[in-house]
């Protein structure tokens, strides 16, 4: 029996991995860890589908498997930093008891939780988006949110650190992600069929504008680069 029809899996079983580790950092409030186990998730998870196409065994557990995983990463762990940075923002440390405060604004992070998981299950479902994607793929919209608490963090501009501690930017925030997690945008894939520039030649562009940002700006970079793909995919018409 050939070994080569779990290799996909195997992969996309270290994306949850990956991401329950997250979770747990991020309701530990270490959000560093569960910034780099998020990061490490999604590695995996652009690999299992790679590999799924090169081997030719791609199949309908996968895609299940991989949205499931995709859940946790992508979609629970960006909930929980949001409920943990609105609960920051009202000024309640880590530890205290939120229930204190009913109803406690950091409830409305996890709305990230409930988009991402109709955006996967419309994903599974949604013919249009074997090739392209139709709304903001969850791993785009966990890198987003997970840069947050490293601007707050690392960041030198004050001017960054006091936009994004400010709750009610961090409400509107929420929302939008909701709204670009399930919005009819059609947005390009980053998953490669071959490494050839004329057919990747938005891809290749796109990866050096990211590399270009990140050295200049940091972690400040991350919301750039969102709308960069967004307006990408958009005004750049294959």
């Amino acid at each position: 029996m050939s070994l080569a029809k779990y290799i996909p899996n195997a992969f996309t079983l270290a994306n949850l991995f990956s991401g329950c580790l997250a979770v747990l950092f991020a309701v530990n409030d270490s959000m560093e860890m569960a910034a780099l186990f998020v990061a490490i998730g999604i590695f995996f998870d652009f690999f299992d589908g790679f590999f799924a196409r090169k081997l030719k065994v791609t199949s309908d557990v996968g895609l299940q498997l991989d949205s499931l995983a995709d859940m946790v990463t992508s979609g629970l762990v960006p909930g929980i930093v949001m409920y943990q940075l609105l609960n920051q923002a009202q000024g309640l440390p880590w530890g205290e008891s939120t229930f204190a405060t009913i109803p406690n604004i950091g409830w409305i992070g996890f709305a990230i939780t409930l988009a991402s998981a109709y955006r996967l299950a419309k994903f599974n479902v949604d013919e249009r988006q074997n090739t392209s994607f139709i709304g903001l793929p969850t791993p785009a919209n966990a890198i987003f949110i997970l840069s947050i608490p490293l601007i707050l963090m690392y960041e030198e501009y004050a001017f960054a650190k006091a936009l994004f501690s400010n709750p009610y930017l961090l409400i509107a925030i929420t929302l939008l992600s909701c709204i670009l997690l399930n919005a009819e945008l059609p947005l390009f894939a980053l998953k490669f069929k071959n490494f050839s520039w004329s057919d990747n030649i938005k891809r290749y562009v796109f990866i050096v504008l990211c590399i270009v940002l990140l050295f200049l700006l940091k972690y400040l970079a991350v919301p750039l680069i969102i709308i960069a793909y967004i307006l990408m995919s958009l005004l750049w018409k294959d």
